[in-house]
């Protein structure tokens, strides 16, 4: 994927602002739990060896978030955890159960979630489907991520029926606007289509369609097309590459992604940025805490890597982000695998430290 910021095909100004260079660069790591810690670590290590070989400095600080923050500091988003955050140019984090993040991601507005979609050519093997439907597959998923029904009216209550709970999906106009431009300004960089995804035939009152479409008009050379959420999951399991652009709200641009690790073979390849307005970001992978291997030294890195190579595009780093993805491209090809790429015949298991070393080999 292009840089974040680079608009030199578009037509239209630049997504975010790119501010000057800075020396350090100012990285807030939160590691979480799980195989957070392992994950960010590795991404970490290999962010500070291309650093080296392209002369730019990185500045490291941690901070807590989530239960580990609750356990030791009594919030799930510390203050000073937003202090750190402030004076950062990025931050990379790991995975948390729960409390924290909705809020942290509330606090910074990160209303702009990417999620690319890239297949392997070395992986395409991997997939749940026929190598031939996901080579060279490219899907850009752009997330609403402050709004809708993670963070509209909640809770639990009675009536004459009994107990029940309730969570309210709720968008303000102009929250679809803003995340329509951000797509459209991206599908303007890309192939030019912009599929939206909607579910207006059972809730028209959220009409992304036509915010969309409205949104449109500045932007004459995308081709806009509206498709109901479920048949819109269907499609990219029976025909993947048709799609370039996926705009979705909040809920269902996080289940529609979570479809991307089945086409290129393991969630744990695919990363995301949460972006606001500023071009100030959040970078982590798209897969959770996975407990059931934490500590065992044999999660993938290479969803936080690849979130990683997304905060060097947006600060401009372009080729510190090529040396990453070219390194990376080779050590697949040479058929080292993690343990969730279930290694078969010439393929060679390998543990995150060990990929993470082969990585370094090739830089």
């Amino acid at each position: 994927m292009e840089s974040l910021t680079n608009t030199s095909t578009a037509k239209t100004s630049e997504l975010w602002p790119k501010k000057p260079r800075s020396s350090p660069y100012r990285i807030v790591a939160i590691s979480g739990e799980g195989i957070g810690p392992e994950v960010v670590e590795a991404c970490l290590t290999i962010l500070q060896e291309v650093a080296r070989l392209e002369a730019f400095t990185l500045e490291v600080q941690y901070a807590l978030l989530g239960a580990i923050a609750w356990e030791k500091m009594g919030s799930y988003l510390p203050e000073v955890t937003i202090e750190l955050c402030d004076r950062a140019d990025g931050i990379v984090f790991g995975a948390v159960t729960q409390g924290g993040l909705l809020e942290l991601r509330k606090h910074f507005d990160f209303f702009c979630n990417l999620r690319p979609i890239r297949s392997f050519n070395s992986l395409l093997h991997k997939s749940s489907l026929k190598p031939e439907k996901v080579k060279q597959l490219d899907i850009l998923i752009v997330r609403e991520l402050v709004s809708g029904i993670y963070f509209g009216p909640s809770g639990r209550a009675s009536d004459e029926k009994g107990i029940y709970g309730y969570h309210t999906m709720r968008y303000y106009d102009e929250e679809i606007r803003r995340i329509a431009c951000t797509a459209l300004q991206q599908a303007e960089k890309r192939r030019g289509l912009l599929t939206v995804a909607h579910k207006e035939n059972a809730l028209p009152h959220l009409p992304w369609t036509r915010l969309v479409q409205e949104e449109a008009a500045k932007f004459p050379s995308v081709i806009i097309e509206p498709m109901l959420v479920d048949n819109l999951a269907m499609q990219m399991v029976l025909n993947p590459q048709r799609f370039d652009v996926i705009l979705a709200g909040n809920l269902f641009g996080d289940i529609l992604s979570d479809l991307g690790g089945a086409l290129v073979g393991s969630i744990g390849l695919l990363g995301s940025a949460s972006i606001n307005s500023n071009g100030f970001g959040l970078y982590e992978a798209i897969h959770g805490t996975a407990p059931d291997i934490a500590g065992k030294g044999i999660a993938n890195p290479l969803g936080t890597l690849a979130a990683g190579v997304l905060m060097l595009e947006q600060w401009g780093e372009k080729a510190a982000a090529r040396r990453i993805k070219q390194a990376q491209e080779r050590v697949l090809a040479k058929g080292y695998r993690t343990a969730d790429l279930f290694p078969q015949k010439e393929e060679i298991l390998v543990n995150t430290e060990t990929l993470v070393n082969l990585l370094l080999e090739e830089l």
